[in-house]
C-alpha cells in the first residue's frame, strides 16, 4: 500500500506542474487571458509543496518523480492535445516508470 500511496502522490504532483506550465503555453503561445497565469502560479505551489510530501530524500525524490512525469506528460499528450502515443511513446514511458520503482522501491532505499 505504501507504494501505491507513493505513485498516487507522484502522479498528483506531475498534474499540478504540468497544469503550471500548460497554463502560461496558452498565455503565450495561444494567445489566451494573461489571467491564466494566477491559477498557474497556483498550480505550480501545490507542485513544490507536493514534493515536499515525499518521505525519501530530496535527490531521490527528484530523480523518481522524473519517471512519473513522463508517463503523466503522455497521458497529457493523449487526454488533452489529443495526440494518440505512439508505441515508443509508451515504451519510454514503461522505461522511466520502471527507473521510478527502482529508485523508490529498492531495500533500503527510504
Amino acid at each position: 500500500m505504501p507504494e501505491f500511496k507513493t505513485v498516487a502522490l507522484f502522479a498528483l504532483t506531475a498534474l499540478a506542474e504540468i497544469v503550471g506550465c500548460y497554463l502560461p503555453y496558452l498565455w503565450l503561445r495561444e494567445a489566451k487571458s494573461i489571467w491564466l497565469l494566477l491559477p498557474a502560479v497556483l498550480s505550480l505551489t501545490l507542485f513544490v509543496w507536493l514534493l515536499t510530501l515525499h518521505p525519501s530524500a530530496a535527490g531521490r525524490t527528484y530523480a523518481a518523480y522524473g519517471g512519473v512525469y513522463v508517463c503523466m506528460a503522455i497521458l497529457w499528450l493523449w487526454s488533452v492535445d489529443g495526440v494518440r502515443p505512439t508505441l515508443w511513446d509508451l515504451v519510454g514511458g514503461s522505461v522511466a516508470l520502471l527507473g521510478m520503482a527502482i529508485i523508490m522501491f529498492a531495500p533500503g532505499s527510504r
